[in-house]
């Protein structure tokens, strides 16, 4: 019998919640457009505002102030204004549209919000990254001066865009987003924070992040695939334009018949993610999982071990031993990891991350990402410690052969 397979990549996309099966399932019987006002339309808007409200107590938020997308990518451009060349793309009561200031972004953002951020320069204004401490953690001075340094490149009165990363999607490192808030709002900065990896995994209260918007994508948190939501932190915070223009849906913001399937079952994986909050399971999983690596494997590099992390992630690197030939050896052993962003065409190349906190190069050769989420089992997570040891092992082998040796102590 062929040995089940052990998924380990929950930051690429987590399993489809069962709860958000049903959901959907349910939803694709409904007929009606949530635009309609007939009884077949009010009971497919009645699913859709029921996930709203799931959504928005998720992150703290009212659901008033929730608007769907088609995932984050979407939901990045949108706020960082890739195609709004003359004025903010988000606005707070009172703004009036403000003319776009510089758009600056932590240098381990996703590559979503970079692009996006390139984008917004291109059309107008400037993007600056911030480059991070060695932890990979932004401080708030290097957030200061990044504000000073954007003032002359900017409009008079313009309000710059701050992009920061709740947490990391390959190190896990979390953001003092609360600390990082206060100073852009000290130098009049609109907060824009990436949530994707937040929801399970940490506890978010949009208020007490200080953001000014956050966004979300369903997949990362067992919900399906091509359906995401931002979160505004108030009712008069809004996008200054129709991303997609159209028919005047998602409160004017996002024109476009509602994906309603998909936004029932993102409504009910964030009623899942929060019902089962668990982080001390995930915490002892990826413990057992780190602790035997460096038995295994001593001179092991894990980054991001030292400072505040997500609960489920551990990327690690073992001297000799590249990513693609750990990815080859894990996915014939039946476990599924990675190696970096998983938008990256599904190529082993460079981590931009990795590169910005100045890691080694064998580290950025040889970086492997274990995810785990509240189905994964201790039987995963030893399933995952064979495959290490049969790499180092081997690295073992080879080295000793370079050498001459034909003697090979066991790990």
């Amino acid at each position: 019998m062929a040995k089940a397979r052990a998924y380990l990549d929950w930051n690429a996309t987590a399993p489809l919640h069962p709860a958000a099966r049903e959901a959907v399932l349910r939803a694709l019987d409904t007929i009606g457009n949530p635009s309609s006002i007939h009884a077949e339309g009010r009971a497919a808007r009645a699913l859709v505002e029921e996930a709203r409200a799931g959504v928005a107590a998720l992150v703290g938020g009212e659901a008033e102030n929730v608007i769907f997308t088609s995932g984050a990518t979407e939901a990045a451009n949108a706020l960082l204004g890739a195609d709004q060349a003359s004025f903010s793309p988000i606005f707070l009561c009172g703004d009036d549209h403000p003319p776009r200031g510089a758009v600056i972004y932590g240098e381990t953002e996703h590559p979503c919000v970079i692009a996006a951020a390139l984008r917004a320069m291109d059309l107008a204004g400037a993007a600056l990254p911030i480059k991070p401490q060695p932890d990979g953690r932004i401080s708030p001075g290097a957030l200061a001066g990044m504000l000073e340094r954007a003032r002359p490149l900017q409009p008079e009165g313009a309000r710059p865009l701050v992009a920061i990363q709740l947490a990391n999607n390959e190190t896990g490192v979390l953001q003092d987003i609360p600390a990082l808030a206060e100073t852009a709002r000290a130098g009049g900065a609109i907060v824009i924070v990436d949530a994707a990896q937040g929801p399970g995994r940490v506890e978010i209260d949009i208020n007490k992040l200080g953001a000014d918007a956050l966004f979300l994508s369903a997949h990362k948190f067992g919900g399906p695939k091509g359906v995401g939501a931002i979160v505004f932190a108030h009712g008069t915070t809004r996008l200054a334009r129709a991303f997609i223009p159209g028919g005047g849906q998602e409160r004017g913001q996002r024109g476009g018949t509602e994906n309603v399937p998909g936004i029932v079952g993102m409504g009910a994986a964030a009623r899942a993610a929060k019902a089962d909050f668990d982080p001390e399971t995930l915490i002892e999983l990826r413990d057992r999982f780190e602790n035997h690596l460096k038995t295994i494997a001593p001179e092991v590099r894990i980054v991001g071990q030292g400072v505040a992390r997500l609960p489920n992630t551990s990327l690690f690197a073992i001297p000799g031993v590249t990513a693609e030939k750990a990815l080859i050896a894990f996915d014939l052993a039946g476990v599924a990891v990675s190696s970096g962003s998983a938008c990256s065409s599904g190529k082993v190349k460079a981590s931009h991350v990795l590169e910005a906190m100045g890691e080694q190069g064998w580290v950025k050769a040889g970086a492997i990402r274990l995810s785990i989420g509240p189905t994964t089992t201790a039987a995963d997570i030893d399933q995952a410690l064979g495959v290490v040891d049969q790499l180092a092992k081997r690295e073992k082998v080879k080295n000793s052969a370079s050498k001459g040796a034909f003697a090979v102590s066991a790990a």
